[in-house]
């Protein structure tokens, strides 16, 4: 299997853990899109969708799949999304397609966080994937300098606007050994909207493809 077909197989294995006439959480990217594909056949089965980025809101329209706004959804049972990094302790580098504020937000929501993602995503130690960061146009200076003294080598994503309309700095050369400590200091950086670390809140389940099949690995 190449890895488009691992990704599929894990999207597919996530689709067990929609619930029948909920709403579901959707995430984006590539992995992500291949679960919203699945969704699209089972569709009568949910009562739509959140989804975290206006490409993915885009991609469920176009499979007639309703949407909700998040503010309307007061609980929901499973978001599914993919990881650009996730380690053992289900601890994630996400937003190399730049909708980590969104993504963070809707898990935030959901009950239960289900990733989904080919085998080389699992890593040791987080940072080989550059960190990326959301920040506000006008802190960008301010903000890498922070983000330097850290250990980091912040690089701006540049041509890259968010949905939120602001700026992607991709920090390269960490290496994370607390990424719950370090989710919250970059947090507190004035001027940063969101960083790519989802410890606080990471993957209860993770759905691991691989050659030999998708492996199911549960936060302990």
């Amino acid at each position: 299997m190449n890895q488009d077909e691992l990704k599929r197989a894990a999207a597919m294995a996530a689709l067990d853990y929609v619930i029948d006439g909920e709403i579901v959480g959707v995430g984006t990217g590539s992995t992500a899109n291949h679960f919203i594909d699945g969704l699209a056949g089972i569709k009568d089965r949910i009562q739509g969708a959140v989804a975290s980025s206006e490409a993915s809101a885009r991609r469920l329209a176009g499979h007639g799949i309703r949407l909700f706004d998040l503010n309307d959804v007061p609980a929901m049972p499973v978001y599914v999304d993919g990881a650009d990094e996730i380690d053992g302790g289900l601890s994630m580098i996400k937003g190399g397609g730049g909708a980590l504020t969104r993504e963070k937000i809707v898990a935030a929501v959901a009950e239960r966080f289900v990733c989904i993602c080919d085998a080389s995503k699992q890593v040791a130690t987080l940072g080989r994937f550059p960190l990326p960061v959301e920040v506000i146009p006008m802190a960008r200076a301010q903000v890498t300098r922070a983000l330097t003294a850290l250990g980091g080598t912040p690089r701006l994503r540049e041509g890259f606007v968010t949905d939120n309309g602001n700026l992607i700095l991709d920090v390269h050369g960490l290496s994370i050994s607390d990424p719950m400590g370090l989710e919250s200091e970059i947090d507190h950086i004035a001027g940063v909207v969101c960083n790519g670390l989802f410890a606080r809140r990471g993957a209860d389940v993770l759905l691991l493809a691989a050659a030999e099949g998708v492996q199911r690995v549960t936060r302990n």
